[in-house]
C-alpha cells in the first residue's frame, strides 16, 4: 500500500493528483470508520475533504500517520486533540477561493429574485410573458453580513459594487471595508433589524451554533432574505422553517444544510417554494478545486524535506487591538 492517499478525489481531478503523486493511492467517495482505517493502514501521509472523519477511534488505528491535509480552511472532521497527542500534524487551505463562495451568493440571489429559473421554465414551455415575474434589485439595499473574514469581505465589496447599503457583524472590524466601501459595524441585534437580506460567514462554534434561531428571526423585517454558504449548523432549520411559512422571511438560499447528509430530516424545508438549496457546491470551481491540490501538494512537500508546513494549523485566535480593529 502508499504511504500517501488521497481521499475524496473527484473523478475530475484523478489527472491533477498522479500527475504530481503517481505512487499515490486514491478512493473516491466517503469511507466510513472501518473502511477508512484500512485504506490508510499503511499511510504516513493523507490527503481528504470535509466529509472524512477521523476520529480518536479511527486514529488510533493508524500508527504510521503523521500528516493529514484537509483540502478545506474547516478542519472539524479530524479529532486536533487526538492528532496533537499522537504527534499528528494537521494542515488546512486557508484561502482556496474566498472571492467564489462570494459570488455564488450573489449567483443564488440574482437567480432568485429576479426569477431565472422561472422564467426560463415559462420560455421553454411556450410562454413568452413577463408577467408575474416582477423582480428585486439590490441597488438601495441593505445587506447584513455576519462575519468579514476573507470570504465576508469579499462580500462586501461585490455588495457595494451593486449600490448596496452594508452592515457587518464581526468581533473584530476591517477598517478597510468601512473606509472603502462604507460598511458601517454595528451589533447583531441592530444588523438583525436593518438588513433586507442578511448573508451569513461566520464559522461553526459552540457559540455560533443556532445564532440564527426563532429569537433572531423575531429581530428581522419581514420579509427578509437569508442567505447562508458557510455552515448549516447556524441556523436552527425549526425556526427557519416556521419563519418560511408565516412569510417573516421571505427566501432562504442555502448552499448548507444542519443535517446535509439527512435527507428525510430537511425535506420539508428542501420542498418549500420559498427555498433554493444547492449542494454544498459554493466552493466548487475550476480554480478554486485547483487551488486546494495544490496547497495540499505544498504542504506535503514541505513535510518531506522535513520542514513545518506553512499551512500547519495552529491555535486560532483573532487578533484585535483594543478598539476591536483587526490586526
Amino acid at each position: 500500500m502508499s504511504s500517501l492517499i488521497f481521499l475524496e478525489v473527484d473523478p475530475d481531478d484523478r489527472a491533477l493528483v498522479q500527475g504530481r503523486y503517481p505512487d499515490s493511492a486514491m478512493q473516491e467517495g466517503v469511507l466510513a470508520d472501518d473502511a477508512l482505517a484500512r485504506a490508510c493502514k499503511d499511510a504516513e501521509v493523507v490527503s481528504c475533504f470535509i466529509y472524512t472523519r477521523f476520529t480518536r477511534a479511527v486514529l488510533e488505528k493508524l500508527p504510521l500517520l503523521k500528516l493529514i491535509c484537509t483540502r478545506s480552511v474547516g478542519y472539524n472532521h479530524i479529532d486536533k486533540e487526538a492528532c496533537d497527542e499522537r504527534g499528528i500534524t494537521i494542515c488546512n487551505v486557508p484561502d482556496y477561493g474566498s472571492h467564489v463562495i462570494a459570488e455564488h451568493v450573489f449567483a443564488l440571489l440574482l437567480s432568485t429574485l429576479r426569477h431565472i429559473p422561472e422564467g426560463g421554465a415559462r420560455v421553454r414551455g411556450g410562454e413568452f410573458d413577463y408577467h408575474g415575474l416582477r423582480g428585486m434589485c439590490l441597488r438601495g439595499k441593505t445587506l447584513g453580513i455576519v462575519g468579514t473574514g476573507k470570504i465576508g469581505r469579499r462580500v462586501a465589496q461585490i455588495a457595494h459594487g451593486f449600490g448596496m447599503h452594508i452592515l457587518a457583524v464581526d468581533t473584530c472590524r476591517t477598517l478597510e471595508l468601512t473606509d472603502l466601501l462604507g460598511v458601517r459595524y454595528v451589533e447583531l441585534d441592530e444588523m438583525l433589524a436593518q438588513s433586507d437580506i442578511i448573508t451569513l460567514h461566520a464559522p461553526a462554534l459552540p457559540e455560533t451554533a443556532h445564532m440564527i434561531d426563532a429569537r433572531a428571526i423575531g429581530q428581522m423585517k419581514d420579509g427578509v432574505i437569508l442567505v447562508n454558504t458557510a455552515r448549516g449548523e447556524l441556523i436552527d432549520s425549526a425556526a427557519l422553517l416556521s419563519a418560511l411559512k408565516s412569510g417573516k422571511i421571505r427566501h432562504a438560499l442555502l448552499d448548507v444544510l444542519e443535517h446535509e447528509k439527512n435527507f428525510a430530516e430537511n425535506k420539508e424545508l428542501i420542498d418549500h417554494p420559498h427555498v433554493v438549496v444547492t449542494p454544498h457546491i459554493a466552493f466548487y470551481a475550476d480554480e478554486s478545486m485547483r487551488n486546494m491540490y495544490e496547497d495540499a501538494f505544498q504542504s506535503i512537500e514541505q513535510f518531506r524535506r522535513g520542514d513545518t508546513p506553512e499551512h500547519a494549523v495552529k491555535p486560532e485566535r483573532v487578533v484585535c487591538d483594543m478598539k476591536g480593529v483587526r490586526k
